[in-house]
């Protein structure tokens, strides 16, 4: 038996089956050897994997593996480590240059538009470039460890291509209050005991979308902290199926479809997000990537934020090509290919996910390298971005449902159009132009109202990666306000 870095110790025959870069058969497979404990509906999953709502999410992970087997896109989505020296997935790959920065991107808007939905694997990348500055920043200003520690967990990550999920926000409690002034002191993630084998927390996580795709959970604080909160300010990692982890998925707005196997719209991938529950979960310390430094909370935050804000961009512009795409799949059907405001309308999908995209990248090009050697986007860019995807996607939808027509709202079933005495009724009278079968202009009805209305995707237009307030705030501190002043006091003739 061999042990990788802080890996469990495992075999070396099961080492060389999944070692460098899962296919998505090896992805789905290495989830069946995990044990995580979830509930859903009030029952207990026993089989995670194939239960169709959360193996919708996984098939939506399983494609950052499966296109790496596509000549398109291998080159793209996959390099050499500088670590391992081995070919990786760059979803394992905090970045090392401008160009690895515009490969995220890119690969985002790729996915975005692949799975029409959340491939769920920007978070824990996400998570990955944040500890790989923050840890080395710890560890300069205190002598601590933590970067030794990340670097032995990021090569066993890239060594067996794992998929990780982001574990930040928690639960707050009254939002007036601290976590220390909390009257429940659980409010946020905290360390309650600790032992030469680790730390013990208890707390819970939300929001955790993909958590049962991913093998590892890795937690950041979701706060700028003070004197006080010690036992609050925490970076770790942990596999998903830990014991005293519990993932209870929540609800949203189509989130029985796939179980039904009726009305899907999208018929290959979806996403669900839990809730996590630390119940006194024991961390090794070789997992602990920050312990007690108050102070390093608001970059860990900050850090965190300005990445995820930057995947946003491209994954919600690869999004709107999808939607773009069902539009113009309407108007074929409907026969209005012709009609003059429907191309106006795509028009301002297509400048809008352009924009979006745009602001990413830009974030991307003015990055810099940070004293650990990773390099950070522009944060003021990467905010602009999320800024604009929270007002446009919800336009984008808007002008996607207007060229759709009202059906998007309230077409019959599935299991209408096959019933004996009723379907060839409606499909009748659902037919569009002209040559079109009526099956095709259902599917893309359904599409549409899949990609408009499930409320788990649409929310985090407007949330995803903090609230808009958040995403205002960091640009104006991030910005740098005097030179504007100096700008406009040199034209007014103004000197101090």
């Amino acid at each position: 038996m061999v042990r990788s870095g802080n890996a469990p110790y495992i075999s070396e025959k099961i080492r060389r089956e999944t070692m460098a870069i899962k296919t998505f058969e090896q992805y789905v497979a290495s989830l069946r050897k995990l044990k995580p404990t979830a509930y859903m509906f009030g029952e207990k999953i026993k089989n995670v994997v194939d239960n169709p709502r959360i193996r919708a999410g996984i098939n939506a992970t399983g494609a950052t593996y499966e296109l790496v087997s596509n000549d398109k896109y291998k080159d793209l989505i996959t390099t050499i480590s500088p670590f391992t020296k081995e070919p990786i997935n760059r979803f394992t790959l905090p970045p090392q240059s401008i160009e690895d920065l515009v490969a995220r991107v890119k690969i985002n808007r790729v996915l975005g538009g692949y799975v029409g939905t959340c491939h769920q694997r920007c978070t824990g990348l996400d998570c990955l470039c944040t500890l790989s500055i923050v840890c080395y920043d710890i560890d300069k200003k205190y002598g601590t460890h933590y970067y030794d520690r990340f670097m032995d967990f990021l090569k066993y990550v890239q060594k067996n291509d794992l998929a990780a999920n982001a574990s930040v926000t928690d639960v707050k409690g009254d939002r007036s209050l601290g976590p220390n002034e909390q009257p429940d002191k659980d409010m946020y993630l905290r360390v309650v005991d600790q032992t030469k084998e680790g730390i013990i927390v208890r707390g819970a996580k939300v929001h955790q979308t993909g958590s049962l795709s991913a093998h590892e959970i890795i937690v950041l604080p979701t706060r700028a902290m003070q004197k006080g909160d010690e036992d609050y300010t925490l970076a770790f990692a942990i596999p998903s199926d830990t014991e005293g982890l519990i993932h209870v998925v929540g609800r949203s707005s189509m989130d029985t479809r796939e179980i039904e196997g009726v009305d899907c719209g999208n018929i290959r991938y979806s996403k669900y997000c839990p809730t996590l529950i630390f119940d006194e979960v024991l961390v090794p310390w070789e997992r602990v990537f920050m312990f007690r430094e108050v102070e390093f909370a608001a970059e860990m935050v900050s850090r965190f934020s300005a990445y995820h804000r930057q995947s946003h961009g491209g994954c919600k512009s690869g999004k709107i090509d999808a939607m773009t795409g069902a539009a113009l799949m309407m108007m074929d059907y409907n026969g209005t290919t012709k009609v003059g405001h429907h191309k106006e309308k795509v028009i301002d999908m297509i400048h809008r996910a352009e924009t979006l995209y745009g602001c990413s990248l830009a974030a991307s090009y003015e990055g810099k390298k940070e004293p650990s050697g990773t390099y950070f986007i522009d944060p003021v860019l990467a905010n602009a971005s999320k800024i604009h995807e929270g007002k446009e996607m919800a336009e984008a939808t808007r002008l996607m449902i207007d060229i759709a027509g009202g059906f998007v709202a309230d077409l019959p079933s599935d299991k209408d159009f096959e019933n004996p005495e009723v379907g060839e009724l409606l499909k009748k009278y659902l037919k569009g132009a002209k040559g079109v079968p009526v099956e095709k202009r259902i599917k893309m009805l359904r599409l549409v109202e899949k990609m408009a209305m499930e409320s788990a995707d649409t929310i985090s237009d407007i949330h995803g990666g903090g609230s808009p307030a958040a995403h205002r705030l960091t640009i104006f501190r991030e910005s740098d306000t005097e030179y504007k002043k100096r700008c406009a006091k040199r034209l007014a003739g103004i000197q101090d």
